[in-house]
């Protein structure tokens, strides 16, 4: 099957390295299930389809069990497979220390970041057990904070560390139906979320400092390269971070 007839749906579509891997992946011949939250910001990033290519825009909440399944309904009922799902969607919390972060802050985290990559994870390989011809791949959104986390960042880095075991236990339990799971962890993409980085990120030591980022389209990069293998391989974990970010070593 060529790229021109595969179906990718992404997850938190409508800004950042959602926006950024649905446009790559449609610039490359991909038909792109847009899912998020923000119909208006969904539609924003439908209106530059490829000519010959379609994005869909669905809005969906992926912390509810039946907004997901009413996705892959549309998605199987349009175009009748999937070849790549990208869990990207993703929120953080405000920077508090652990005593004093709501119960409801961190459930909400929990049923965004994880509850909702496991449900989507669920639809899709139930969608590629099924067809013809079967599998397919699924990229995990991870993040530098699957590894390290930043200062005040509990519910954060805590769904982040369970995407890599989630990400562990889809390749090993799909490997028989050709599904295989990666895992992307991101580290200061230029996007909204991190544009506050410029004017100084908490660090380890309690001081303020600001962090390079790099383009989110090497983000895109990534998907479109771990998505171009064939299903007899896999890239289990792949980083790509900003260079000179203050992860690896002091910083």
């Amino acid at each position: 099957m060529s790229q021109q007839n595969k179906i990718a749906l992404v997850t938190g579509a409508g800004s950042g390295v959602g926006r950024a891997v649905s446009l790559a992946l449609n610039a490359n011949g991909y038909n792109v299930v847009l899912a998020g939250r923000r119909s208006e910001e969904l539609e924003k990033t439908a209106e530059s389809a490829a000519p010959g290519t379609k994005m869909l825009p669905v809005t969906t909440d992926v912390g509810r069990p039946e907004s997901v399944k009413a996705l892959f309904k549309k998605t199987r009922d349009t175009f009748g497979r999937l070849d790549l799902l990208f869990n990207n969607a993703g929120r953080g919390a405000p920077p508090l220390p652990m005593e004093d972060l709501p119960f409801e802050t961190w459930k909400s985290v929990l049923d965004v970041n994880l509850t909702g990559s496991f449900l989507c994870a669920q639809e899709a390989i139930r969608l590629m057990k099924e067809q013809t011809p079967r599998g397919g791949r699924i990229i995990n959104n991870g993040s530098i904070s699957a590894h390290t986390p930043r200062p005040h960042s509990a519910p954060y880095t805590a769904t982040k560390h369970a995407i890599t075991g989630l990400t562990k236990s889809i390749s090993l339990d799909c490997r028989e139906y050709d599904i295989c799971c990666s895992q992307i962890d991101i580290g200061n993409a230029a996007t909204e979320m991190t544009s506050r980085m410029s004017g100084g990120v908490l660090q380890a030591n309690g001081k303020l400092a600001p962090e390079p980022t790099m383009d989110v389209n090497n983000v895109a990069k990534a998907v479109l390269y771990i998505a171009s293998l064939s299903l007899d391989s896999n890239v289990l974990f792949l980083t790509v971070m900003a260079n000179t970010m203050p992860f690896v070593g002091r910083g």
